[in-house]
């Protein structure tokens, strides 16, 4: 999963079907980037900023920041239908597949990543994951099927980490 998984700064676009077989179907594209990642002392400022009530992550873990941008489209004209996105559709594992929790916070850091996207319609927030320590390259999984929206295509797993590269730069 980890070796399919897309690194911070590429956009990857996925397909979401509205309807069914019997009804017939609408197809829409949803373009989704990661376009920062922060994690450790830094997402923990960003979450205090969020809150003062935010308590500091369990011993053994670190907070992980998710800055994504959501572009959503129709494949024909007229469209009718509009996209619900919200934070629950996205989960941080481990490269072996190992899901965690995502953490109860007071407040997120603002923007969310939440709201309802017509054809056109674009939306920037924030993820929030608590992660353990020790995985040094966590993994973003998007669950694009929710209600009676379906998915095909792929592209449903996104870095959350940058790769080092040889002049001692980060690489996305």
């Amino acid at each position: 999963m980890a070796a399919e998984a897309h690194p911070v700064g590429a956009p990857v676009t996925a397909i979401i079907e509205f309807g069914d077989q019997y009804l017939g179907s609408e197809l829409y594209d949803a373009k989704m980037t990661v376009i920062q990642v922060v994690r450790g002392g830094k997402a923990w400022e960003i979450i205090q900023r969020a809150s003062a009530s935010n308590l500091p992550p369990k011993p053994g873990f670190v907070y992980l920041l998710a800055r994504v941008r959501v572009e959503f489209s129709a494949r024909t004209s007229p469209a009718h239908d509009s996209y619900n996105l919200d934070e629950t559709q996205f989960t941080a594992m481990a490269p072996d597949s190992q899901e965690f929790g995502a953490p109860t916070l007071a407040a997120s850091p603002r923007p969310r990543l939440k709201g309802t996207l017509k054809p056109g319609d674009s939306l920037e927030g924030w993820l929030v994951f608590l992660i353990p320590r020790q995985v040094s390259h966590p993994v973003m999984a998007f669950r694009e099927d929710v209600g009676i929206v379906s998915h095909s295509g792929g592209g449903t797993f996104f870095q959350l980490y940058t790769r080092p590269i040889s002049n001692g730069q980060a690489k996305p």
